[in-house]
Parts: structure tokens; sequence; C-alpha cells
């Protein structure tokens, strides 16, 4: 495919662009008011608001276009087939399969994955029945009470952003924690107060060669054996999810207890895998399947919908359009549920090591916006942080706002505050304030009109800033299910107008192999090194600051 900047749709949305560099959103809401509706879709019981973006029904059209002349279509059914979509690895992207509560056969290379797929899902829920039972005893003959996952990426960030937002429907008798970070501190605060006689760990890894991850999991099985003393032990304590039952063993986990995926779920991906075997240890394997029922349900969605009726197509090309035409560098996530609180880092990694790229797929250096920087936090807190920035900066910062209409924890009036909160920002920050309107406001306050000629400009901003909303009736497993595969299909979407490999991360492996490197420098293996010179004199520095 030729560069999509060069397509008949990017050069009439261009033009579009043009044509809207006076219209304001309020102008647009005054002149229409059927906005909404047009603006707006539902998939079950979740809405998607998306009337407070800078477009109109041309734009959408040219979206849409462009998502033709780029071949999206073709993609999609690439995805879902099996098609090697992982270009530089040679690999199929077949997340989707791990989540298919259909009959339908995934077929690649000649074989149907969906056989496989179940096993390791009736595996993981028989192995969850038998540890939130009390039936699979520690070594002393004591229930396992606290859960350790050790993973990093996406082996750590999708499980612990699904154990925290669905806590409301955990075990109480389990309590699960999440080490990922190869800063010691992490895993010795998170031993601190565990008992090695009823602690489990999850060693997640799919090579099981991960650094981090192993450097974690034999420290923790030092700790484990320090009071267990027998190794024959490990085998109640620690089980592996992993492609690579040789470390595995190495290791001294008993293969019985080893949990398969395979080569084509990525690590950002395979939250739905055995990698979310602590999900289905906290949740139960009926709530695990109804969070994959939601997914399959955007996942069907996603695959048949046309553009424009099409949810995760919509948040890609809208959010291209914010990107490549409004000039919108980053995109803030803002949950106003705080089980949510994880969801932003999680499609940090999601988002950013996924279209993170400047290199197209036949090879070629990008001369457009590709991948966003994604950050939030959850509502109310950021307004008391950083939405100053986003309603009066100098920078466009699109938002998706996310909302569930009833609490699991009803109390007083907390839910009205908090939906009257998120309905506000959403509102003020297409709405603005205009000169009259804080004219108005302050000399309502009795302020005299010196003042207010001097505070005027400071309490003037021009709205215009896009919005999505998504609002749900409940933060349950199912709607929790669309929600991260709804962004994972915008995600796709993005990358393959944008004509990048969303499922490789060549760049984060540069900053590993020098880390092999510099190791044996810091651990005074070695004293030869031909690194630069900053990099040599923070390492002199290291070694006099040790002495």
């Amino acid at each position: 495919m030729s560069d999509p900047t060069t397509l008949p749709a990017w050069q009439a949305l261009r033009e579009n662009r043009r044509q809207l560099t006076d219209v304001s959103l309020r102008a647009l809401f005054r002149d229409n008011p059927q906005r909404f509706n047009q603006f707006s879709l539902q998939l079950d019981e979740l809405l998607f608001d998306f009337s407070k973006n800078l477009l109109t029904e041309q734009t959408l059209s040219l979206l849409s276009e462009l998502a033709d002349q780029t071949g999206l279509r073709t993609r999609i059914d690439a995805l879902f087939k099996g098609d090697k979509v992982n270009t530089t690895e040679g690999r199929a992207a077949l997340h989707t399969a791990l989540r298919n509560r259909s009959k339908r056969p995934v077929v690649l290379d000649g074989q149907n994955l969906m056989p496989q797929i179940e096993q390791v899902l009736k595996q993981m829920g028989d192995f969850s029945d038998q540890v939130r039972s009390g039936a699979w005893r520690g070594y002393s003959g004591r229930p396992i009470t606290d859960i350790v996952n050790i993973g990093i990426g996406g082996s750590d960030l999708g499980p612990l952003m699904v154990t925290e937002a669905l806590k409301p429907y955990a075990s109480d008798n389990l309590r699960c924690h999440f080490v990922s970070n190869v800063d010691a501190s992490q895993l010795c605060e998170t031993l601190k107060p565990l008992n090695p006689e009823t602690c489990l760990f999850l060693i997640a890894s799919k090579t099981f060669t991960t650094q981090e991850t192993l450097t974690n999991a034999y420290s923790a099985r030092h700790w484990f054996l320090s009071q267990a003393k027998d190794e024959k032990h490990i085998a109640r304590h620690f089980v592996a999810i992993s492609t690579n039952p040789e470390r595995v063993v190495e290791f001294g986990i008993d293969p019985v207890n080893m949990f398969e995926f395979w080569e084509w779920v990525g690590g950002r991906y395979s939250l739905w895998s055995a990698i979310g075997l602590s999900i289905v240890l906290a949740i139960g394997k009926d709530n695990f399947a109804e969070l994959l029922s939601g997914a399959h349900l955007v996942d069907e969605h996603f695959r048949t919908a046309p553009w424009t009726e099409n949810i995760p197509a919509l948040m890609g090309l809208i959010g291209l359009w914010n990107a490549n035409f409004l000039g919108a560098e980053s995109q803030a996530i803002l949950p106003y549920d705080q089980y949510l609180h994880r969801f932003p880092a999680y499609l940090q990694q999601a988002d950013m090591e996924s279209n993170g790229k400047s290199i197209t797929t036949q090879g070629k250096e990008v001369n457009y916006t590709t991948g966003p920087i994604i950050w939030g936090e959850p509502g109310t807190n950021g307004q008391h942080a950083f939405y100053q920035l986003i309603h009066q900066g100098t920078r466009l910062i699109p938002c998706d706002f996310l909302a569930a209409a009833n609490s699991q924890n009803p109390l007083g009036e907390h839910q009205q505050i908090l939906l009257a909160n998120f309905l506000a920002q959403s509102e003020a920050l297409m709405m603005g304030r205009t000169a009259a309107e804080a004219q108005q406001e302050m000399e309502n306050t009795g302020l005299s009109a010196a003042e207010i000629e001097r505070l005027l400009p400071h309490r003037t901003f021009p709205g215009n800033r896009p919005s999505n909303s998504f609002l749900y009736r409940r933060l349950d497993p199912k709607t929790l299910g669309m929600l991260i595969a709804l962004y994972e299909h915008k995600i796709f979407v993005q990358a393959s107008i944008w004509q990048i490999n969303p499922f490789d991360q060549w760049g984060v492996e540069l900053g590993k192999q020098l880390a092999q490197k510099i190791l044996p420098l810091l651990t005074g293996e070695s004293t030869i090194g031909t690194h630069d010179s900053s990099t040599c004199g923070l390492i002199e520095r290291i070694h006099r600051l040790r002495e």
C-alpha cells in the first residue's frame, strides 16, 4: 500500500480540517439538537458517546473512506483468520481465539486451535477450584491464602489491572499480590507480611528467560526454601505460565504445574490466556468466562459492523483524526471508577508498545504522526492534579471519560457526586467559558469593574477540547472484557492505517541487550567496557558510592 498521506481520503480530510478551523463544538451542538443521537452508539449495555469531538458527518464519511482505501477490512479479516500479521517475527496474533466463545474453529497452520485453548482453560479452572476451595494445600497442610504473581509487562499489567478492577468479585479467602520490578524493594515489601506455608507463586514468563522475572522468581524461591527447607515442597507452592518446559523444570517446578500458552499470544494481549491464571484464582472460572464473553462480543462487533456503527473502528479513526489532523500528541484516559485505577497504566503498554513505531511494515520511515502518549488517573483525583492543563494549557489533549451508572459500593451521595463530575468535565472541556459568561459570573459575585477587567483573561477559556465518554451499568466482568477489547481493536485500527506492526517491540530489546553488557561492569566480573563517557562515568561513580 502507498503512503496513507497520499490517498484521496487523507487529502480530503486535510481540506475538511481547514474548513473546521473556525468551527466550535459549542456551535455544532447549538445548531444540531440531534448531535448526541447522531454521534453515539450502544453495544449491549455500553454507551459510546463521541459527539464531543470536533468533527461532522462529512468528517466521519471521509474517515470511513480512509479505512476502505487503506484496506482495513482486509487487515481485520487477516487478524481473525490467523495470518502472520506480526510481520517482523513471522507470527499470527490470535488473542481473539483465546476468548472465542462461539463454536467456530480457529485454524492456524492447518490445525484447529480451539481444543488446546479449551484444554488450558479447563486446566486453569480445575486448578482454581482446588485452590479456592482449600483442597490445594501447602507443604504444612494449610490452605493457600496468598497468590504472588511474578511477571513483568503483559505478564503483570493485564492481570494486575483486571484483579483490581474486579475486586468486588474476588474471593474473601485469597489475596493477590503482583511483583514485576527487579528493584528488590517491591519483592521484599510484598513478602514481609506473608507466610511461606500459605503462599502460591505464579511465575509468568513466556520464554522463562526474562531477566527481571527470573531474578525475582529465584529470590522468591530462596525466601520460600529458607523456611520450607526441602525442594520437593516447591511443587505445592510454585507454578509456571510459560512456553518453555525445559527452563521450567530447571527451576524446579513440576511440569504438571505448568500452564501453557503459545507463540501467537503477544505479551500485552495475553491476559486472556494462562497469563490470566491469577485472575481466575481471584474471581473464579465463571467470572473469567464472563470476562472472555464480553471481549468476544466486541470481537464479533468489530469483525462485522460497518465503520459508522463500529465502536472500536470509530475510536481508532477519531483518535487518528485528533492526532494527524488536529495535532494532538497524547490522549488522557480518565476512569471515573476507582476500580479502574490501573486501566490507564495498562493502556500505556497496550498502545505505546504497540504503536510506538516510526517504521512501516514495508521498512520505510514514516512522515506522519503515529502512536499517541497515553496517560491518566481516576476522576475525581485528576481534576485536582492535571485537568488545568487540559482545560487551559497550550496543548490539545483528547480525553476518554469512563463511568458506571451504578457503584459497586453505594454509599450516600458518593456516586451522584462522582457522576456529576464525570458529566461536568467533558461538558466544560467542550463548552469552555466565553468572556461574556465569565464577566457575568464575576458581576454576580459583586467584584468591582477593575477587578473584573484584571481577572477576565484568566477566567476565560476557549473550550473546543475533544472527548469521548463511555457509560455502562456497572463494572462487572463482562463489561470489563468489552472495554479491554474495544481498546485493543482501536490500537489495531490505527496501526493498520499507519502501516505499522503493532505486535512487535524491537525498541525494548536494545535496552535489554545493553543491560546484559553493563551488568558485568557493575558486578566486577569485567573492567573493560566500550560505552560512552557518560555511561562509563556513571559506572565509576556507582563503584565509588558503594565503597
